[in-house]
C-alpha cells in the first residue's frame, strides 16, 4: 500500500481500458474484426486468470447482444455489479462498460475520429444506447458512425454521468490527430479540456512523441491495448494508483484527484506499432516522409500511408518532448508473442509457471525463467525487459517485429 494523502490508502492496479467484442454468446458479429471467441465472459476470464488485469473497458457495451450476454452473466452470479461502478467478475477483474463511437469531425462533414465512453451503471449504458441508436444505423455492431459532432457526443456522455476520451489520437485512420485536425481545440473548441477526460496514445505513439505537442501538458495519457484477440489484451496497459478497482476511482484516477493517478503507461515501442513509419500500398516501402511528402521514394506511387511518427513531426510545437511534471513514465514493453522464439506453448508454460503475463514480463528474475523456459528464451524475455531487442519497424497496418539475436 501507498500512503494517498491524510484520508486514503492507495495501491497500483493494472488497468486496459479498451477492448472489442468479436462476438456474443450465440456467435452473432458485434467488432466484425474481432476474434470469434472474443466475448463478454472470455475477456473476463482472460484479464483475471491468464493476464493479471485488474481493470479492462470493454467498448461495445451498448450493443443489445453484449448487454443480454451481461445479463445473463449477473443473473448466473458469475458477475456481480461493483460497488463505485462496474462489474465485477470472481472477486478479481472489474470491467468498465464502455461504447466506442465514430464520429465526424465537423457537422458529419469530413474524415472522422474514434472516442470512447465509459459508464459506471449498465441503466446508464441501455441509456447512452437509446440515445446513441437515434443517432446511428446499427446499435448491435461496434464503432459505427454518429450523426453527431464530437462536441455534441462528448456533452451527451458528460450529462450521462460518463467519461469521455480520445480514442488511439494519431492513427492514420479515423484519429483525431492522424485524419481530423491538428490541434484538439479545433474539434471540441475552447471546453476541450473540460468534456475530454483522457487521450489514449495507441500503439505507434507514445508519451515522448504526444508531449511535443503543447495542448496535451494538461491532460492524463492512456496506453490501451484496443485488443480484437484475447492474445492481445494487455498488449498496453496502465498502472493507476487508487484505493479499490471501480468506474468512480477511474475517474478520480483521470483526474488526477485525492491521490489517484496514473503511475506508469505501459506499451510497445512505438517502432512496434503498425503505423509507426509511413508505407507505401504499392510497393509496401516503409520509410520516414520528411517535409510531409506523399509519394514514395522507391516506386514513386502517391499511395502513402502517413505515418504517426511523421505526423508528430509535422504538427509538433517542440523539436522534443517537454513532458509537464504530472506525467508518468512511459515504459516500452515487448508482449511475450513479440518475443523472437516464444510461440502458444511457451506462452502456456510461462504463465503456468508464474500465473500471469504480467507476472513473466515485470517480475520473474532471469533465474526463475530459465527454470521455467530455458536459457535462450529467458535471456530474451530479459532483453525485452531492458530494451534490448532489435526492432524491424512497422507501417502501413504491418506490425514491426524483434530481430532474434
Amino acid at each position: 500500500m501507498v500512503d494517498g494523502g491524510d484520508r486514503h490508502l492507495v495501491k497500483e492496479y493494472f488497468v486496459d481500458l479498451h477492448v472489442h467484442i468479436g462476438r456474443d454468446s450465440r456467435g452473432r458479429p458485434v467488432k466484425v474484426s474481432g476474434a470469434r471467441d472474443l466475448t463478454f465472459a472470455s475477456i473476463a476470464r482472460e484479464a483475471g486468470e491468464r493476464k493479471g488485469i485488474d481493470i479492462i473497458g470493454v467498448v461495445d457495451c451498448a450493443s443489445g447482444r453484449v448487454l443480454s450476454d451481461i445479463d445473463c452473466l449477473l443473473q448466473s452470479g458469475e458477475m456481480e455489479e461493483c460497488p463505485g461502478g462496474g462489474i465485477r467478475y470472481m472477486k478479481r477483474t472489474v470491467i468498465l462498460p464502455g461504447v466506442e463511437v465514430e464520429a465526424a469531425c465537423r457537422a458529419n462533414e469530413g474524415p472522422s475520429a474514434h472516442y470512447i465512453a465509459y459508464f459506471a451503471t449498465l441503466p446508464q449504458v441501455r441509456e447512452a444506447a437509446r440515445e446513441l441508436s437515434r443517432h446511428m444505423t446499427n446499435i448491435d455492431l461496434s464503432t459505427q458512425k454518429a450523426r453527431l459532432t464530437p462536441e455534441q457526443l462528448a456533452r451527451l456522455v458528460g450529462d450521462m454521468g460518463g467519461l469521455f476520451i480520445v480514442a488511439h489520437a494519431f492513427t492514420p485512420h479515423k484519429s483525431l490527430y492522424g485524419t481530423c485536425a491538428r490541434r484538439i481545440t479545433e474539434v471540441f473548441g475552447a471546453e476541450a479540456r473540460r468534456m475530454v477526460s483522457a487521450v489514449e496514445l495507441g500503439l505507434s505513439a507514445d508519451t515522448s512523441m504526444a508531449d511535443r505537442i503543447a495542448e496535451l501538458a494538461s491532460y492524463t495519457f492512456l496506453s490501451n491495448s484496443d485488443a480484437h484477440s484475447l492474445g492481445r489484451m494487455g498488449r498496453e496497459y496502465n498502472v493507476m494508483l487508487m484505493e479499490s478497482p471501480s468506474f468512480a476511482e477511474v475517474s478520480l484516477a483521470l483526474a488526477r484527484i485525492d491521490g489517484r493517478r496514473v503511475v506508469a503507461n505501459y506499451g510497445l515501442d512505438p517502432r512496434l506499432g503498425k503505423y509507426y513509419l509511413s508505407a507505401c500500398e504499392v510497393c509496401g516501402t516503409r520509410f520516414h516522409a520528411p517535409n510531409a511528402a506523399l509519394h514514395c521514394p522507391e516506386c514513386g506511387a502517391y499511395r502513402v500511408v502517413r505515418g504517426v511518427s511523421d505526423r508528430v513531426d509535422e504538427i509538433a510545437d517542440y523539436p522534443e518532448a517537454k513532458s509537464p511534471a504530472h506525467r508518468p513514465p512511459y515504459r516500452h514493453q515487448v508482449p511475450l508473442q513479440f518475443v523472437p522464439g516464444v510461440g502458444r506453448a511457451t506462452i502456456a508454460r510461462l504463465i503456468g509457471a508464474f500465473g500471469s503475463e504480467m507476472a513473466v514480463l515485470h517480475r520473474a528474475t532471469r533465474d526463475q525463467l530459465v527454470e521455467a523456459a530455458g536459457e535462450r528464451i529467458a535471456d530474451r524475455i530479459v532483453a525485452a525487459r531492458e530494451g534490448r531487442l532489435t526492432i524491424q519497424a512497422g507501417g502501413g497496418g504491418t506490425y514491426g517485429r524483434t530481430l532474434p539475436d
